[in-house]
């Protein structure tokens, strides 16, 4: 079918676009460690240049514009596809829209990051709205994927076959044998999922990108020594919470508190029916682990750039995974309204 095709070709698009956002993060978290930020002191050029000198810092800059501009071109294939197909457009063309304008939000934070000479507000609103793009393109994939694998609708399959009297189909149904009949039953489709496990997915996703960007915040504002140690901070458990250490100190409890919160989606989601619910939920908090403990060697180690880049890039991950895991839980919740609603109709007919 055409319109599958083109949700196919439409999810491609927004899943490539994304990968490369998710450099694009990393390599920003380079720029500010290595303290590129205006190694290119001009925008859109690098000292005027195309091409800039080649020299390190200078390259990590230009190699950070690069990125920028192949997941412009990369958002606007998509947005130009999604637009130019009526059965994506009507699905799709909000989000493709939103792409654009976070994209174009987000240049323009790149280039007050130059002229404003790294404020630290600047750096860490282009932070949030990179993360907040990098979301919005996952989401454009994960529905668009969802549309070109919706199954075919059930006019359609009622259209390609007679329907068999209700009477007869009773008849069969009494004369089926018990073991058969409950073999049947044993295959329909099992509570998709627990009580309550779609918000907790949902406000880990939003606790995952507060606690980046309060992150990005320390960075942009050098607070990440402010406690050069850890778990105190400077000989004290409990600081004053104020300036830099209140900011680091902030970073640090939003953390644990992000661990205990994933703790709990691992342990809901274990009781779900459904094996890749419980893989990310499991997966979740052995990230969140591993993110602590880089945090920890963030700091115990002087804030080297790659361990840096590997903090960013694992929250980064985090948040795409809880965002998979909301989506998934959604779509369940939808299917449970299609299957009782496609139920319902089945049991009205029988009853005529």
């Amino acid at each position: 079918m055409p319109a599958v095709r083109d949700f196919a070709i439409t999810a491609r698009l927004a899943f490539v676009t994304a990968t490369v956002m998710f450099a694009l993060i990393v390599v920003g978290s380079i720029v500010r460690t290595t303290g590129s930020g205006l190694a290119c002191p001009d925008w859109p050029l690098c000292h005027g240049r195309l091409i800039p000198p080649l020299q390190f810092n200078i390259l990590i800059e230009w190699f950070h514009r690069l990125l920028a501009l192949v997941v412009g071109l990369g958002l606007l294939s998509t947005a130009a596809w999604t637009w130019a197909h009526p059965a994506t457009r009507a699905r799709l063309g909000g989000l493709a829209i939103s792409s654009i304008a976070l994209y174009l939000s987000q240049a323009l934070l790149g280039a007050l990051t130059v002229w404003k000479l790294l404020d630290p507000n600047v750096v860490s609103g282009h932070l949030a709205v990179g993360l907040l793009l990098f979301a919005t393109l996952l989401t454009l994939g994960l529905r668009a994927r969802q549309a070109a694998r919706a199954p075919e609708p059930a006019s359609a399959r009622q259209a390609a076959r007679a329907p068999e009297p209700a009477p007869a189909r009773q008849a069969a149904r009494a004369t089926e044998p018990a073991p058969a009949r409950r073999e049947a039953h044993a295959t329909e489709p099992a509570s998709a999922r627990p009580a309550g496990l779609l918000p907790l997915f949902a406000i880990a996703t939003a606790a995952i990108w507060a606690q980046a960007v309060l992150g990005g915040m320390v960075s942009t504002n050098h607070a990440s020594l402010a406690c050069p140690d850890w778990p105190t901070c400077n000989g004290r458990w409990l600081p004053g919470f104020t300036g830099l250490v209140g900011l680091q100190m902030a970073h640090r409890f939003g953390a644990y508190l992000l661990i205990a919160l994933l703790g709990g989606v691992a342990l809901r989601a274990g009781s779900a029916p459904d094996a890749t619910t419980r893989n990310l939920g499991r997966a979740l908090f052995l990230l969140v682990l591993a993110q602590g403990a880089i945090g920890v060697a963030n700091v115990l180690l002087g804030i080297p750039v790659w361990v840096s880049a590997l903090h960013l890039g694992n929250a980064a991950l985090m948040l795409a995974l809880s965002l998979i895991g909301t989506f998934r839980l959604a779509a369940m919740s939808a299917g449970e309204r299609a299957r009782a609603s496609a139920q319902g109709h089945a049991q009205r007919m029988v009853a005529r």
